[in-house]
């Protein structure tokens, strides 16, 4: 037997452990489409397979490629969604989770200086002469009033939010918006999840690699072309990325058979992982800015606004206090309520800027990573599992077609050693 052919299994396992590794890179890189629009290829895309259809760009008319998680970016986020999050908590529990009343005292602690300039601002655009004639005493004893309420007033909006929380945020909309503005997150969620199975599935291709290319070498010998060396590294490429990403997740529940166990190597770890993925959602998806801004510019946001409102609106009323049946009289009803309004309005802004702040923010986050950790740690085995896999199982097809591909290649380029 030539010498020579005793690298067959050595190349083999390069074979495997390149096309994984390439794989994987394909499955998260790069995270913005690169490529070229071809003429007709949008059009061509609606008569072929929905599966080549699924390839980044083509239904876009483009010939290129993105990494398969963040082209599907608004489909991780709502499966993140349906298996993941809604089964963790719900928009109630994660606002719970949030503390109301801190949320409160820190809207009071840093709104109050905006709050007196807002109110400046809005009375002497609406009423300049009144707020100019007006005595710095009552002006200060305006003022005053209104931080003397702010407390109540604030703690009065985070608690109707909460309990309209269900109706005013719509979780789901809300993941994907950020996930599709940014697909980083969705590579996050599984480089940080699956950072132990996606080093397995690299490292494993190069040892099956190398297994399966005892078979090849045997097969070399009994057909004697060199066309086998390709064919093999189709088999190899295909078989590597299969049976590496099967048994990331199967089987779902320990299977024993004889002395050995079976068990999904994600599956093993689902306490640890709990922690991970909890971590990565309170962080930088679920938090309290997130839930802020989708509040108010969200699909609720009048709702929204409007509540607020109604709860801001007296506001004027009250830091007038006995006087502001005189000053109605005195203005006129329209430019009164026009007062009462606009300090209303542009008060909400002022309401929610205060929960961007991100040590804040880091803070209250801690609390909704505690409640989607215990949730994820006692999950069902098959929700757990479909937390990640139900995202990528319909493209598992092209990670492993990408193996074979890869392996033909190498294959050619095997001919060259013997």
């Amino acid at each position: 037997m030539d010498p020579g052919l005793l690298l067959i299994p050595f190349i083999s396992g390069v074979i495997g452990y390149v096309t994984n590794f390439v794989g994987i890179k394909l499955l998260f890189y790069p995270v913005r489409f690169v490529g070229v629009a071809v003429p007709g290829l949008r059009d061509l895309a609606r008569l072929l397979p929905r599966k080549l259809q699924a390839v980044p760009g083509v239904a876009q008319g483009r010939l290129g490629w993105q990494g398969i998680i963040p082209s599907r970016a608004a489909k991780m986020g709502s499966i993140a969604v349906d298996k993941g999050i809604s089964k963790l908590g719900s928009p109630a529990e994660f606002y719970e989770r949030l503390d109301p009343d801190s949320i409160a005292e820190h809207i009071v602690a840093t709104a109050s200086v905006e709050v007196r300039d807002l109110v400046e601002r809005i009375i002497e655009r609406e009423h300049p002469t009144l707020w100019r004639d007006t005595p710095p005493r009552v002006r200060e004893a305006i003022h005053r009033r209104v931080r003397d309420q702010l407390p109540d007033i604030v703690r009065t909006v985070t608690a109707d939010i909460g309990t309209h929380i269900d109706q005013l945020l719509d979780i789901k909309l809300m993941v994907i918006r950020h996930i599709e503005a940014d697909p980083r997150l969705a590579n996050r969620i599984f480089l940080e999840v699956g950072q132990k199975e996606l080093r397995f599935v690299v490292n494993s291709g190069l040892f099956l690699g190398a297994l399966l290319g005892l078979p090849v070498l045997v097969l070399f010998q009994v057909v004697d072309s060199v066309w086998v060396l390709p064919v093999a590294g189709v088999v190899v490429g295909y078989l590597t990325n299969w049976i590496a990403i099967k048994v990331i997740f199967l089987p779902v529940v320990p299977k024993r058979i004889g002395p050995i166990t079976f068990h999904g190597l994600f599956m093993r770890r689902q306490a640890e992982v709990a922690g991970v993925y909890s971590g990565v959602i309170a962080e930088d998806i679920v938090t309290l800015s997130n839930i802020g801004t989708e509040l108010v510019q969200g699909a609720s946001a009048d709702r929204t606004r409007e509540m607020i409102g109604n709860a801001l609106r007296p506001a004027v009323d009250h830091a007038l206090g006995p006087a502001a049946g005189a000053v109605r009289v005195a203005m006129g009803r329209d430019e009164y309520d026009a007062i009462r309004t606009g300090v209303a309005t542009e008060a909400i802004d002022y309401t929610m800027t205060p929960l961007s702040d991100a040590s804040f923010n880091e803070r209250q986050s801690a609390a909704v990573r505690e409640l989607l950790t215990e949730r994820m740690e006692v999950l069902p085995p098959e929700d757990f599992a479909d937390m990640l896999r139900s995202a990528i199982v319909e493209d598992e097809w092209m990670l492993i077609l990408i193996g074979s591909v890869l392996g033909f290649a190498a294959g050619c380029l095997q001919i060259l050693t013997v």
